[in-house]
Formats: structure tokens, C-alpha cells, sequence
């Protein structure tokens, strides 16, 4: 059985709670708040924010856990079977979701938070129609033309609200790495809220927070544009940073895992090949991430003669860090990831914001 025959999908502009009988409809709760269940870090994250003492918010991946291959326990289908609103950052990357759902009993409203972004199909140019620079001196073509011509049949138009259903892999799923989709996902969870339980005191703190994401953009906008285009280049371990790389003209010069999966495996001639793109590009670090094994980046790193950052260094990517550190909310880690970029293409980012910090 599909979620979608199982749950009504909703969006930003219309949600109806799904009449439960019993505690299943948060009922059971103590103080009568509503109880969210969120799939990844950061959407827990940015719905404790939004909703402040308003619901009881729970994720179900724990911090340096990836959404990719998570594996739902007794805690997750518990957690399901009472809550109200289910929230999902969607766009294909809970493959698990269908049926850990069904397992749960979960009888709430699904939230997909990807709604209304502008989807990056699988395969697709994130810089198509921008005026780079893609030729270097030495003949190579930039990664990412070579990432678009061996992906070139899944070419995939994007239409918006059009991505229900469809499979892992369709389109990109690291939507959060642009704030400002952030931002869509944020009005998502308050609007669904809202509509949940009208009662719910939560306007104050999701203004609060949604002033604070607007502002987190224009800070890693002015960061980056410390540094000039042509120089923006970046190696991750895998293809997670697609809408980064959209919204702030950032060249992923190529990924360790030639995947937006991060179980996929590289094969030698791939290693081999981002090592001579490294090399071409005067890319001069490798990023690891923070819910993936080093090993390999590390690998590469040491072959293209570059350095590796890694450990406190690495990218907060799929998940956020440890609650406390600095990659532990949303916005601690786009400060963190791009205070870390922008450092290694030899510039400062600007002062943080009192607000942010």
C-alpha cells in the first residue's frame, strides 16, 4: 500500500487534520498539544522553531544519521502511531516512509514540505542558463557538464506539484541547502500547524524564526560573493549541495560518491576522474560530510594533492551534529558549511548577525 492511498498529502494553502478516534489524534498527550513527527534533523529542527512551546515536535533520525538508509525501529512507529502531523521533507528521499507508515497505524496528516520548490530533476544542470566559465586551459570540461551529459536520458522537466509519487532518485532531494526553499518548508509546518489546531499560540515564534531564515540567505549571499565566480569551487562526498550550487551560483566541481544517495559506491575510474577534475580546476579541498565515513575523501584528497577537511571540519550535509555543537540546529549548520567554504576558497564570510549567532 502507498502512503498517498493512505494519507492526504497537503500543502502550504490547505490542510484538514485527519479525524482519529482515540489518542492516536495527540488526545493521549498530557497538555493537549499537538504531537509532530518529523523525518529528518533539520525539519525536528525548524519545527521546534516555528511552533515553540505551541506542539510537541519528535524526529525520527538522530543527529549524524542519514535519511537515505534509515532504518525505522519500535521508537519511529511508535512515535508514528500517535502522532498528528506527520512531516516529511519529500521529494524522494524517505524511501523507507511507505512502510514504516503502514507498520505504524500512523492515521494523522502528512506534510511534505517540498511542495511548491522548484524541484532539480535527477541528472540536471543546476547551472543551466548561467554564465560560467565551464573551459579550462587544458581542455577539461567542468564537472558538472560531464555529471549532465552521463545522466543526459534522465532528463527530467520539472513541473511544479507535480513530483508526488515518484520514485528515489527523480529529482534531488537536499532541498534545505538553499534557505530560502527553507523558508517554503517553514511556512509549511506553520500553515499546517495552524490549520490543525487553530488555538495553537505559535504566531510570535514562526514570524520570529522565518525573519531569522530570511536573514540567514542574505548572510550567505554577502559571504559568497566575497568571492569571485570562477573561483567557487567545491568537491563533497556526494550530491547533496545541488540547490547551493543553484541559488549562489557555487560550482560542485564533482562528489566523492557519484550519487544523491550516499550509499552509493565509486567505482576506480570515477576516483580517478575527480582527481584529474581536482587537479584541472585548482579545486583546493575536499569536504567530507558528517554522516558519511571520511575514508575515501580522504583518498582522493591525498591524490589530488589537496586538502581534506574532515571531523569538526566536515559539511553538516544529510543530518545535523549533536544537539549543542555548532551544527546542531538548521541554522547553526549553513553557518558552519558556509563559513567553511567560504574559508577555503581563501575569504572571509561576514560577521554573523546577532540574530543568527
Amino acid at each position: 500500500m502507498q502512503t498517498t492511498a493512505l494519507l492526504s498529502t497537503v500543502g502550504a494553502a490547505a490542510l484538514v487534520l485527519t479525524g482519529c478516534a482515540g489518542p492516536a489524534a495527540g488526545a493521549g498527550s498530557a497538555d493537549d498539544r499537538l504531537e509532530i513527527v518529523a523525518t529528518t534533523t533539520q525539519l525536528a529542527d525548524i519545527a521546534r522553531e516555528i511552533v515553540g512551546d505551541g506542539a510537541e515536535v519528535t524526529s525520527l533520525l538522530r543527529p549524524g544519521a542519514s535519511a537515505h538508509s534509515f532504518d525505522p525501529g519500535p521508537a519511529a512507529l511508535a512515535a508514528l502511531a500517535s502522532a498528528d502531523l506527520l512531516v516529511i521533507n519529500g521529494a524522494g528521499l524517505e524511501g523507507w516512509l511507505d512502510s514504516t507508515v503502514e507498520a505504524s497505524g500512523f492515521a494523522g496528516t502528512l506534510v511534505d514540505t517540498s511542495e511548491g520548490i522548484d524541484l532539480i530533476a535527477e541528472g540536471h544542470d543546476p547551472h543551466e542558463g548561467h554564465d560560467h566559465d565551464h573551459e579550462h586551459a587544458d581542455g577539461h570540461e567542468h564537472a558538472d557538464e560531464a555529471r549532465a551529459a552521463e545522466h543526459a536520458d534522465h532528463d527530467h522537466a520539472h513541473e511544479p506539484d507535480d513530483h508526488a509519487g515518484h520514485d528515489h532518485g527523480a529529482f534531488d532531494p537536499h532541498v534545505w541547502t538553499d534557505p530560502a526553499n527553507a523558508i517554503v518548508q517553514a511556512e509549511a509546518i506553520r500553515d499546517a500547524v495552524t490549520a490543525a489546531d487553530p488555538d495553537a499560540d505559535i504566531d510570535a515564534s514562526a514570524t520570529a524564526y522565518l525573519d531569522r531564515l530570511a536573514e540567514l540567505e542574505s548572510w550567505m549571499r554577502g559571504s559568497i560573493e566575497q568571492v569571485p565566480v570562477e573561483e567557487r569551487l567545491v568537491v563533497t562526498t556526494h550530491d547533496t549541495f545541488g540547490y547551493l550550487e543553484r541559488a549562489f551560483d557555487v560550482q560542485v566541481v564533482g562528489t566523492v560518491l557519484p550519487s544523491l544517495d550516499d550509499s552509493a559506491d565509486a567505482s576506480a575510474a570515477h576516483i580517478d576522474g575527480l582527481v584529474a577534475e581536482i587537479r584541472a580546476t585548482g579545486t583546493p579541498v575536499v569536504f567530507s560530510e558528517n554522516a558519511i565515513d571520511p575514508q575515501l575523501a580522504a583518498t582522493i584528497a591525498r591524490e589530488a594533492g589537496v586538502e581534506l577537511r574532515q571531523g569538526e571540519d566536515a559539511l553538516a550535509a544529510d543530518a545535523l551534529g549533536p544537539e549543542g555543537s555548532p551544527t546542531g540546529t538548521y541554522i547553526g549548520s549553513q553557518l558552519h558549511n558556509t563559513t567553511a567554504i567560504v574559508t577555503a576558497w581563501g575569504a572571509e564570510p561576514l560577521p554573523v548577525p546577532g540574530s543568527l549567532s
